[in-house]
């Protein structure tokens, strides 16, 4: 594709993910759908171009205002992902030296929104509890994720499954924290694997693999994954119990459900059990009610750790839908655990920065049922002989009491997990 014709084709996808009416990465979809012709690497810089300006908007629309043209093009120029010889062809000389001038802008001479990139309603709070560490999260929140694979332990072991990726030209190291995770260079076709296509990896953070071992599913048990979407954690908990016992998978999205179905046949699970619910107080959940010895409670949320991924979410999100999320999230923890029987195990997580959606529920949780006694994080993961527990924890008297990981700090998403033991 011609320079020209590239950046045209950044722009409209620009101009189209700009209004926010739709997640980020459904546009994205959907432009290379309605656009066939386009290959691999047109696709590439198309998508990473469009995420470039998602995390930088506010830097991108303080230099953009000082060029000339349509808004989404010089947004375009500004984020384009390509080689900047590639670019060039499509430059004119006024734009060109307007992009020479802007790479010369220094970081000190932008206000400090500009540098951050975070709507005001959600720098503050994190700034407020991070102190002096909200530079270092602001800045890895400008960067992209990792690409972390789940090594199913029913198909084949971790070390294999390195030197399956290396015989691919896959490189690969295993996760510092989850013993079932390998973190791959790049972003390699893993769906054409045989590896992938027989279930032994899935993708999954490593971040979301610790929440599967902090639920600690066991051998013949009955267990419920009460939020449980696409499946990933599903899946992992499933594995760890090693194909016994019941495993439910509950969600009010059908249609998420769904997905979980091709990833479940590759998995080779058989203890697993999809139901879509109609609310959290479904007649299902009342026939379990007092059965079940562990719950995970991966509640819907901002998703605001996940910015790396997800950049668009900082422009999406607002304080009031925050709100409303925390009551959400209250009400569904508050039903869930009415399935945990006497000496059973509650999870509650997010992937949430905001301590309105984690802390605050956990807190209020804790306050308002006597009967479910809070367990520490830390000592659950310290444990399972997990390598540095201690520092993937915060609150608490001992600071040990949740779960609570850092892009910037623990190089996953930002999760956070809260443990009970129903008395």
């Amino acid at each position: 594709m011609h320079p020209q014709a590239l950046v045209e084709a950044c722009a409209d996808l620009l101009r189209q993910v700009l209004t926010f009416e739709h997640p980020a990465d459904a546009v994205v979809s959907r432009f290379f759908r309605e656009h066939r012709s386009l290959g691999p690497r047109e696709r590439a810089t198309l998508a990473e171009t469009t995420y470039a300006v998602l995390r930088r908007k506010l830097r991108f629309e303080r230099l953009a205002r000082s060029g000339s043209g349509p808004r989404e093009r010089r947004l375009a120029l500004l984020g384009f992902a390509g080689a900047r010889g590639f670019l060039q062809g499509a430059l004119s000389p006024q734009e060109s030296d307007w992009l020479d001038a802007c790479d010369a802008v220094k970081p000190g001479e932008l206000f400090e929104p500009e540098r951050h990139n975070l709507p005001e309603w959600l720098a503050a709070p994190l700034k407020a509890q991070l102190g002096e560490d909200f530079w270092p999260l602001a800045d890895s929140l400008l960067e992209s994720a990792p690409l972390d694979l789940r090594v199913n332990v029913l198909k084949t072991k971790r070390p294999q499954a390195q030197k399956d990726l290396a015989q691919a030209a896959i490189k690969s190291e295993e996760t510092p924290y989850s013993p079932w995770g390998l973190r791959v260079q790049g972003k390699p076709a893993l769906a054409r694997l045989a590896l992938f296509a027989s279930g032994a990896i899935e993708v999954q953070d490593e971040g979301s693999q610790l929440l599967a071992l902090l639920l600690d599913a066991r051998r013949g048990e009955m267990v419920v994954d009460f939020c449980a979407g696409a499946g990933g954690k599903t899946l992992a908990i499933g594995a760890a119990m090693r194909n016994t016992g019941r495993l439910y998978a509950f969600d009010v999205s059908a249609h998420r459900l769904d997905a979980l179905k091709p990833r479940l046949a590759r998995s080779g699970l058989s203890n697993v059990h999809p139901a879509a619910i109609a609310h959290e107080r479904d007649e299902r959940i009342k026939r379990l009610a007092g059965k079940i010895d562990r719950v995970l409670v991966d509640a819907p949320c901002s998703g605001l750790g996940t910015l790396r991924r997800n950049p668009d979410l900082k422009w999406r999100q607002s304080p009031h839908g925050v709100q409303e999320l925390a009551a959400k999230q209250q009400a569904i923890l508050a039903s869930a655990q009415r399935l945990v029987k006497p000496g059973g195990r509650l999870v509650y997580a997010t992937c949430s920065l905001l301590q309105e959606e984690n802390e605050a529920v956990a807190e209020a949780f804790s306050a308002q049922h006597a009967d479910f006694a809070p367990l520490a994080a830390g000592e659950v993961l310290a444990g399972l002989k997990l390598a540095q527990a201690a520092r993937l924890c915060s609150g608490g008297d001992d600071g040990q009491r949740y779960l609570r990981l850092w892009p910037h700090r623990h190089q996953t998403d930002g999760f956070f997990a809260a443990v009970w033991q129903r008395r």
